[in-house]
């Protein structure tokens, strides 16, 4: 039997204020003068006094990125170009700030300036052959994981899935919960439920060992803190929790509520967090504690979820969604183990989207 070796991120600093480092963190990057570094930034911060603080050299390349939908393995790819059209050689470092999408794009930009080809040939575990360029993730959010996890998650051509590889983990994570003021209830809640749901996938799942059970069940912990409890320190706990659920998943897997969220984004373009809200709203067989919880917490935050938007729409786009979802073999596995192709079939999958 093989055991996984499990990158993790080497450096992190967390703390409030923290991100007042930024600039001496990439200064250890910058050796010569023409040195640059590219900041992607979710455009939502544009002309906040956030975007002010960004430690921006006259030499750097700043780009708002949009990410109103999911991130695709195009829009990877463009900014790619974008970069590599603005200098002659690699920048030092790739600046991810923002939300779990941003920090994908982030990741997936640092990886594609030193792997050929288009990003959409390496969705899939374990494809990418070339180290990353140095890069870094600074959360404005908390729940995603994606400062943790070793993959960025991309809309292509064929289905959503991720760049996963040891290459994808970030190389420094700045985690200060001063900069995630400021976001809308409904998204501070979709996103912190990702985590919340990573921990009930984990738990759940067949892949569980003593490694990921820590993680999760301390990431549990603080999201009954935050949304069950409404403590003070809610966003300092939400960011720790969004960091342990993202290693939980490392050492083990995601599970049900993943796999049809993802069939959901994918076809119908539903942001993830609020993907997996729905999805795992219709999951009570396959986690019945966690989905009453769940209930408990979106009704104290009065979080209404969109209903019936699967209920009337066409055979085959439903047949489009139950494939994404069932091509999912790593999730459907930390479900049930081996033989998981016998459970799950296209009947059991388009009830399930049906009731969506």
């Amino acid at each position: 039997m093989s055991f996984k070796n499990f990158k993790t991120v080497p450096k992190m600093i967390f703390g409030r204020g923290s991100f007042n480092q930024l600039d001496e963190v990439l200064a250890e990057e910058r050796k010569n003068d023409d040195d640059f570094v590219v900041f992607l930034v979710d455009d939502v911060h544009k002309g906040k006094p956030l975007a002010d603080r960004v430690p921006v050299k006259a030499q750097d390349l700043l780009i708002y990125v949009n990410v109103d939908d999911e991130p695709s393995t195009k829009q990877v790819d463009e900014l790619t170009e974008q970069v590599q059209a603005f200098a002659a050689k690699h920048p030092v470092s790739v600046v991810g700030l923002g939300g779990g999408s941003t920090l994908d794009l982030a990741k997936a930009v640092s990886l594609m300036l030193t792997n050929p080809g288009g990003s959409a040939m390496y969705q899939g575990w374990d494809l990418i052959k070339n180290p990353a360029i140095h890069h870094i993730g600074i959360p404005t959010l908390s729940g995603t994981g994606a400062e943790a996890s070793r993959t960025a998650v991309l809309c292509g051509p064929v289905r959503k899935l991720g760049l996963n590889s040891d290459y994808t983990v970030f190389d420094q994570i700045i985690m200060d919960s001063e900069i995630i003021s400021g976001v809308s209830k409904d998204q501070w809640f979709y996103t912190g439920m990702d985590c919340y749901i990573h921990c009930v996938e984990s738990l759940e799942g067949t892949y569980i060992n003593e490694f990921s059970r820590a993680f999760a069940e301390k990431a549990m912990d603080l999201c009954r803190e935050v949304y069950l409890e409404d403590h003070p320190d809610s966003d300092d706990k939400l960011m720790m929790a969004s960091y342990m659920g993202g290693q939980s998943i490392a050492y083990s897997q995601v599970g049900a509520c993943h796999a049809v969220s993802y069939g959901l984004g994918y076809i119908l373009g539903y942001h993830h967090g609020i993907g997996n809200c729905l999805a795992f709203d219709v999951l009570e067989e396959f986690y019945p504690e966690g989905v009453a919880e769940f209930r408990k917490m979106m009704e104290k935050h009065n979080i209404t979820l969109p209903k019936n938007i699967c209920k009337d729409l066409p055979d085959e786009t439903i047949a489009k969604m139950v494939a994404v979802t069932k091509s999912m073999g790593p999730l459907w596995e930390n479900v049930y183990g081996e033989g998981w192709e016998e459970k799950v079939t296209d009947e059991m999958l388009t009830k399930l989207f049906r009731r969506i």
